[in-house]
């Protein structure tokens, strides 16, 4: 096995391990405490987190392959006990009550269920004759990852929780249809589209709820090209819209026009035409474009009520902020604006290690955690955080090659849950340090400071290479 482990990443891995231990020390460096291998401060107690991982890697890689396909549904049924567990054991800690404390030591169970789902995902599929296009199979691995997420909700991490969707490129990858993602994506547009422009009119006509349904249009008309490439279909809606549009743009000179309603009332017609044309030609892709149309509308209507309702208080500030509703350089906001003044200090080359102010007066809370990269940014400047993002996509894109090369399913499909999990906590993290992403707290992999953080994405990764070890094995 020793001879057949990729070395190549467990490179990639000491070098993200070392040089986020080199952040946590800049970020938590105390002027009065200047021992950095104390066991009482952060960097001297990562240190000893550095160093069980290491003994966890040895027992992940000398416990034999078929260990973690024999025991995924053991594992996974343990840690959702665990989960629920913890919902009634955890202490309140800053809302939610994820944290189990054992002494000194404090454990996020939710660290450990991404590789514990990821291995029920992948003993899933592996099965005898798995197709993931029947409804049962699909509703299966979606079970699979739901009922995490229900749990660690409860727990009020939602940050955590959303973690989960990137479980959805694995399935995309074994032969869920696009049409699922793209639904996805429409939904976070028109989400966003809707909070952005809730308020603002022109006219009398609701910006937002104008955008949203021509969207809605567009994206439609190019179902229909891609699905059926019906011309006479496409023309026939081409015209009518804009003949539709041109027309109450005129009339707007005489009497004042509501767009908004013009262009919902577009989607209705243009869904009554396909129903009509899915029945006529007994083709059922017309009938399923016009339930899209219909349904997004009715998303739209829905946003409202699930940013009023739905949302904690601080989750609608924070996507507001994002969003630049708000400027809440004292409340919400204060994190980002800190961390992008931490950042854009450091300039091209930083402020060297340990030198940087920002971190070192404590400006920027969170900083050696979820914030991790706003302390990279600041003492190693651009040179530093292009470094990084650099080093983070070599490492997904090997994870990718090692997932692509396995010669069995459940290798395949675990490879490409470490991916997709590591490629979401990268883009999510940093997208919220430097405010293109709401806040939802999740860590940097290897460089935030937190034992369950680091063992969690350590044995996640280490039963992969163990995976991808036995494949020369005879």
């Amino acid at each position: 096995m020793w001879k057949t482990v990729d070395w190549f990443t467990i490179l990639l891995y000491v070098i993200m391990i070392v040089a986020g231990w080199f952040s946590i020390c800049g970020a938590s460096y105390d002027f009065d405490n200047t021992a950095l291998f104390d066991p009482s401060g952060r960097p001297g107690s990562q240190l000893i987190w550095m160093g069980t991982a290491f003994i966890l890697i040895f027992v992940i890689l000398m416990l034999e392959s078929g260990f973690y396909d024999i025991f995924a549904y053991f594992i996974y049924g343990s840690i959702i006990i665990l989960l629920i567990a913890t919902i009634f054991l955890a202490p309140d800690i800053k809302g939610s009550r994820s944290w189990l404390v054992l002494g000194p030591i404090r454990i996020q169970p939710a660290e450990f269920a991404k590789f514990a789902t990821a291995l029920a995902m992948a003993k899933l599929m592996n099965g005898y004759g798995f197709k993931l296009n029947t409804i049962k199979n699909f509703c299966l691995a979606l079970l699979l990852i739901v009922l995490p997420m229900i749990c660690i909700l409860l727990q009020k991490e939602t940050g955590s929780a959303l973690v989960y969707l990137a479980f959805f490129l694995v399935l995309y990858r074994e032969g869920m249809s696009g049409y699922i993602l793209l639904a996805g994506l429409c939904a976070v547009l028109y989400f966003v589209t809707g909070v952005k422009y809730a308020d603002e009119m022109a006219g009398i006509t609701p910006l937002g709820e104008l955008i949203v349904s021509c969207l809605v249009l567009l994206i439609s008309v190019g179902l229909l090209a891609i699905l059926r490439r019906d011309k006479q279909a496409i023309s026939t809606l081409a015209i009518g819209i804009a003949s539709v549009f041109i027309g109450a743009y005129f009339v707007s000179f005489f009497v004042p026009v509501n767009f908004a309603l013009v262009a919902m009332g577009l989607v209705g017609g243009m869904s009554l035409y396909l129903i009509f044309l899915s029945f006529k030609r007994w083709v059922g892709a017309y009938a399923l474009i016009a339930v899209f149309a219909l349904t997004s509308l009715l998303f739209l209507f829905s946003v409202d009520y699930v940013m009023d309702n739905v949302l904690e208080p601080h989750q609608q500030i924070r996507i507001r902020v994002a969003l630049g509703l708000e400027d809440d350089p004292s409340g919400a906001g204060y994190n980002v604006n800190q961390s992008k003044i931490a950042i854009g200090s450091g300039g091209f080359s930083g402020k060297g290690f340990l030198n940087g102010t920002q971190t070192k007066l404590k400006y920027v809370p969170e900083q050696d955690t979820d914030f991790i990269f706003c302390t990279v940014g600041e003492e190693q400047g651009f040179l530093g955080a292009s470094a990084v993002l650099l080093l983070f996509g070599l490492f997904i894109i090997r994870l990718i090659m090692l997932a692509e090369r396995q010669g069995n399913t459940f290798s395949r499909v675990y490879g490409y849950s470490v991916a997709s999990i590591f490629f979401f906590h990268m883009v999510i993290n940093i997208g919220m340090v430097i405010g293109l992403t709401p806040v939802i707290g999740i860590p940097l992999p290897f460089f935030s400071y937190g034992g369950s953080s680091l063992w969690g994405f350590t044995i996640l990764l280490f039963i992969f290479l163990r995976l991808d070890a036995s494949r020369k094995e005879r």
